[in-house]
């Protein structure tokens, strides 16, 4: 069936009463509704109430079950005496919650792990008709989230201007290209493989276009977050404030194109910083390595809380000292994790070969081994 949504002029929410002289009186005083319409005059049996974005009807013999309402506000405790629940006087049910709970990022459960996009057959559709694999199968506890992401047809993309309630979340470019507007940022750009950005706390943005086969990798702490639609803001929203501090983040867009390279932590490489760390004072760091041409790396370890690493072109084999642990072949597109004070090494790396490589926080120490 379809519904001309043309025609639609408001909408209800029934909940079931047997005595309006006794539920009334809950929802207007008690939750601070407002009373919009009641009949019949001589024996009320239906009274239209609205508040806090809501329309209820209040129907007598309204044969549906007793409801379930939540409401939102910013001091729960301060809203009744009686608990996070109350119950109206005719069995609806309601449960006072935090409007805006603190951010919880879980402690991190460590472990090695190493994810294969030969073996993924777990492209699954998520918003916006994107394809998303998943990176770190078991969230290491809920901590983090992972995400290889497809767009197959280039063109338009079907977002909304929303928000993520995050710690920290980060987009790299990984092949094509895509195209996206931020709040306070300016006019729309373009992001090219190899640029990357981070999304601070709640900034409001919108992805607009995208090349064809477009594959950007996503990281988002803690692994569970809220994405809100904001219906109201338009972007380019006309400010510009690339200092804006977000939560104690701020916009970071890092190219390639203009990216330095140095030495890395690990001798035998060189690295780009992209300016995460700086950006998110200190929360994550994200840099591009490559090997320098002149070895096989030494054994390795660090003592950081996570450490992500995505193959993103060449191969290279990653040896791991722990018993029964055998040599990792990876290929671009495969993903490891390292959990900290684990030995490791990168050897046999391709001339090409460069990796994508998160720590929470950006700064700690790695250890060579002999």
């Amino acid at each position: 069936m379809t519904i001309s949504t043309a025609t639609i002029q408001t909408a209800e929410l029934v909940l079931p009463v047997t005595d309006l002289k006794t539920e009334m009186p809950f929802f207007l005083n008690t939750l601070g509704f407002r009373l919009d319409q009641i009949f019949p005059a001589d024996d009320p049996s239906v009274a239209v109430i609205s508040g806090h974005g809501l329309r209820l009807r209040l129907e007598r013999d309204a044969g549906v079950a007793p409801g379930l309402l939540r409401l939102y506000a910013d001091d729960p405790a301060a809203l009744t005496d009686k608990g996070a629940s109350l119950t109206s006087p005719n069995g609806n049910r309601i449960e006072i919650h935090d409007a805006n709970p603190p951010l919880v990022i879980p402690e991190t459960r460590h472990s090695f792990m190493v994810r294969r996009l030969a073996d993924s057959d777990s492209w699954v559709i998520g918003r916006a008709g994107m394809r998303y694999r998943d990176l770190i199968t078991d969230r290491l506890g809920g901590s983090i989230i992972a995400s290889h992401i497809r767009i197959p047809d280039g063109g338009p993309v079907p977002d909304m201007v929303h928000y993520h309630t995050v710690g920290f979340q980060l987009i790299f470019c990984y092949r094509g290209w895509v195209r996206l507007v931020y709040e306070d940022q300016g006019d729309p750009f373009i992001l090219n493989a190899g640029d990357c950005v981070i999304q601070p706390p709640q900034i409001r943005h919108r992805v607009l276009e995208a090349s064809d086969n477009v594959e950007v990798l996503e990281l988002g702490v803690p692994a569970e977050h809220v994405t809100t639609i904001d219906h109201e803001m338009e972007l380019p929203n006309g400010t510009i404030n690339p200092d804006r501090d977000w939560d104690g983040s701020k916009f970071v867009h890092h190219k390639e194109a203009e990216a330095t390279w140095a030495p890395w932590r690990i001798p035998g490489w060189d690295a780009r910083d992209t300016g995460i760390g700086a950006g998110t004072a200190g929360v994550a760091g994200v840099c591009v390595a490559r090997p320098d041409g002149s070895g096989a790396a030494p054994w390795c370890s660090h003592d950081t809380d996570i450490l992500f690493t995505f193959v993103k072109e060449g191969n290279l084999t990653l040896e791991v000292d722990a018993e029964d642990a055998e040599p990792q072949a990876l290929v671009a597109g495969d993903a490891f994790v390292l959990p900290p004070f684990l030995k490791t090494r990168y050897v046999n790396a391709s001339a090409d070969c460069e990796l994508i490589e998160a720590t929470l926080p950006s700064s700690f120490n790695t250890q060579v081994h002999g």
